[in-house]
């Protein structure tokens, strides 16, 4: 797997600064519209920039209503992300079960998840400090 460009960005002693990521970045969009282009659903993303204990900047989290479209958009996003920004996932999990994908980028990780799965686990109840935004079909023509 190729190293991910954020990973060069990261603050050294000499205290450089980390280039952080918005809802405007590329990596972002394209995240957003490979998941519209497989037909997630309630697709929703945590900005988790002022949580210190936060793992990434940003946590993108959808629905996927059987294993084969988690797999499904878990590939689109990676292959679309590959094409547009040239970027390989750090890591990805739970394909072979298909009831929860996720595809660690670092900077913002994707969350495809069955709505059971979803439910248990409520991600954006655990996250709610930061600020989340619902992204619907409408932006699709953004």
């Amino acid at each position: 797997m190729a190293t991910l460009s954020v990973l060069n960005k990261i603050p050294t002693t000499t205290g450089s600064r980390i280039t952080r990521i918005n809802r405007n970045s590329k990596i972002f969009k394209s995240i957003i519209k490979a998941i519209q282009d497989k037909k997630g659903e309630n697709i929703v993303s945590l900005d988790l920039r002022s949580i210190p204990e936060a793992s990434a900047d940003f946590f993108i989290v959808c629905e996927a209503t059987s294993t084969t479209q988690v797999r499904a958009i878990c590939d689109f996003v990676e292959a679309q992300v590959f094409e547009v920004c040239a970027e390989n996932p750090y890591k990805h999990e739970g394909r072979i079960t298909g009831q929860w994908g996720l595809i660690d980028y670092v900077t913002v990780v994707v969350h495809v998840m069955q709505p059971d799965a979803r439910k248990f686990y409520k991600l954006e109840e655990m996250w709610s400090d930061g600020g989340s935004v619902m992204h619907d079909e409408i932006e699709k023509s953004k």
